[in-house]
């Protein structure tokens, strides 16, 4: 195919989208935020995320071109996939006489601003569609830029994904670019999608406040796609309390419970007479609090010091059904694997399993291959010696 009949791909990767999660700090954005975890061993998930859905284009390197950022928001990744990109050079957002941030390692931050330069860049070249890798900070900077003018599509890498404009995982986020580019772009079509976010600040304290700042029109395939996250619902309280009795009854001596963030984990912690952190993750012993708001290195630590065996509560995401890779990075594909899925406890309410509409459960642990062991059905704990069998999928 000549190379002006080619579909052209924009692409930007925030590359510090996400960096707070695994080291518990419920968020990225800020440079002191992205000192402290840096600081505190985080390792940057962002560029493989986007080489995970990138590899899913790279069949198509006769028939999409890549145009993307320099270095690490986007040219390294594409080479990384195979791809020779046509490159914007001399890319820059930030205000004249605003200094740029400064990673503790001693290299310069990208910024918000150079998002949202690159964003109108691209959308002024015409691509065809902008892949972006980020979390909800970037998905706004990129409504912000384009305002609806563009087709664009998230690729998950943030640590609280709440907008709809993001797919359910990397990989599938490859899949509908591929589709909506190449090999069947007359049957997607585009729909508007909220872009979400939450004050991080307020999120850290442990208090929920998403607002809705606008809307980018997203190629739309339900089984790729994730739904904006849904609240909770005040009829859910008993509920919450019957959940919250059965996983207590079933607690064993000696073995060490990992509450994962959300108001259902924390009717249990309630129900055991202990504090929660709402939005991290605690470890229970015996009926007693042993660790609170830990980070993946902490449980590591924890369950090798501890030398018992080691359960995961979680609960679902209400509106999106991720159990894992939404706000509970902790949790990561290192952790599960230890505890392993028959160690696994999700629990939820009806209402919220009706809120998913009929979608699965959704498993986005940045390891594809242990992902896709959790594909299949799992039992939900929905209240006192009740028991939902619900479909997973892990890919």
């Amino acid at each position: 195919m000549a190379s002006e009949q080619r579909r052209r791909l924009g692409l930007i990767v925030n590359p510090v989208a996400g960096v707070g999660g695994k080291v518990g700090l419920k968020g990225s954005d800020g440079a002191h935020i992205l000192g402290r975890a840096l600081a505190l061993g985080a390792v940057r998930e962002a560029p493989r995320r986007a080489e995970l859905a990138l590899s899913r284009l790279s069949r198509l390197r006769e028939h999409v071109g890549v145009v993307t950022c320099p270095g690490e928001m986007g040219e390294n990744e594409a080479r990384a996939c195979g791809f020779e990109p046509v490159v914007i050079e001399g890319l820059s957002g930030t205000p004249r006489g605003k200094p740029r941030p400064v990673l503790p390692d001693g290299t310069p931050a990208t910024t918000p601003d150079d998002t949202v330069a690159a964003a109108r860049t691209l959308r002024d070249l015409g691509v065809d569609l902008l892949l972006f890798a980020g979390g909800d900070g970037t998905a706004r900077d990129i409504c912000r830029a384009v305002d609806g003018d563009l087709a664009c599509l998230g690729v998950p890498a943030g640590v609280k994904i709440h907008s709809a404009v993001y797919a359910t995982t990397p990989g599938n986020a490859g899949e509908l670019a591929a589709l909506y580019l190449h090999d069947r772009p007359a049957a997607v079509r585009l729909r508007e999608a909220e872009v979400m976010d939450v004050d991080e600040d307020a999120f850290r304290d442990g208090r929920v406040s998403a607002q809705l700042y606008g809307y980018l029109r997203v190629p739309y395939e339900r089984s790729l796609v994730q739904s904006a996250k849904a609240g909770g619902c005040a009829g859910d309280a008993a509920d919450l309390c019957a959940i919250a009795a059965d996983v207590v009854n079933e607690m064993a001596p000696g073995i060490v419970y990992l509450l994962g963030p959300g108001t259902t984990t924390r009717a249990v912690a309630e129900a055991l007479g202990i504090g929660k952190t709402l939005l991290g993750v605690d470890a229970v012993r015996d009926r007693r609090l042993i660790g609170a708001d830990l980070s993946e290195r902490q449980i590591l630590e924890l369950a090798r010091a501890a030398g018992a065996a080691l359960r995961i509560v979680v609960t679902v995401i209400g509106g999106q059904g991720h159990i894992f890779g939404r706000g509970n990075q902790q949790l990561s594909a290192e952790v599960i694997s230890l505890v392993g899925l028959a160690g696994i406890v999700v629990v939820a309410s009806e209402t919220k399993l009706l809120s998913l509409h009929g979608g699965p459960l959704l498993v986005d642990s940045g390891d594809p291959a242990l992902d896709a062991r959790f594909s299949g059905y799992l039992q939900v704990v929905t209240g006192l010696g009740r028991r939902t069998v619900y479909r997973v999928a892990g890919v």
